[in-house]
């Protein structure tokens, strides 16, 4: 039997480990929901570790989550740990650009208007408060096709990169720029 704890504390960033870790829910999908609730214990550093390896499986397989969307949305706004949160917001883009952007017909089917709304928000606390640069790009790419749909989005996204932009780091100008021509 795999202890899925011990794999989860013995993996690092790299990322070989990563993959391996990916590979190993892969090859054993029913302990997804484990990892998921591993990813639920915000406080303890695990939950980094698991969100590393989710992150690595999703970009595997997007689909292997689908049936996971409602334990994924309920840890979004419990995640504050940044080791944790840049995973979770590049999942929510992978799902986003599926989604919106290539159109795929599985995900479109299972990611309904909640996990979407759910995910926006999520996006948004990541985007207003005090991360680190990568998961608010995600987050900035996420909100920018989330607001093709929910026609509230662009404008508060517009004059939230426009607030934030002075006290951005470069990367963030950057990628606030991009947005930004795009509304």
């Amino acid at each position: 039997m795999i202890d899925l704890e011990e794999n989860i504390r013995n993996t690092n960033h790299s990322r070989e480990q990563r993959n391996y870790f990916a590979n190993l829910i892969l090859d054993n999908p029913e302990l997804l929901p484990q990892l998921l609730a591993i990813c639920h214990q915000v406080d303890d550093e695990i939950s980094c570790r698991a969100s590393w390896g989710l992150e690595f499986l999703c970009k595997k397989r997007l689909d292997a989550i689908l049936p996971y969307l409602d334990s994924f949305t309920k840890i979004l706004p419990k995640v504050y740990q940044h080791p944790a949160v840049r995973p979770m917001a590049k999942i929510c883009e992978y799902l986003i650009l599926a989604y919106y952007k290539e159109k795929n017909p599985i995900v479109q089917k299972s990611l309904t208007k909640i996990y979407r709304e759910k995910i926006t928000e999520a996006c948004f606390d990541w985007l207003i408060s005090d991360q680190k640069v990568a998961a608010k790009a995600y987050s900035m790419t996420s909100l920018y096709l989330l607001g093709t749909e929910f026609d509230w989005v662009h404008p508060e996204l517009k004059v939230t990169l426009e607030n934030n932009y002075h006290q951005g780091s470069a990367a963030y100008k950057a990628r606030s720029r991009m947005i930004l021509k795009k509304l």
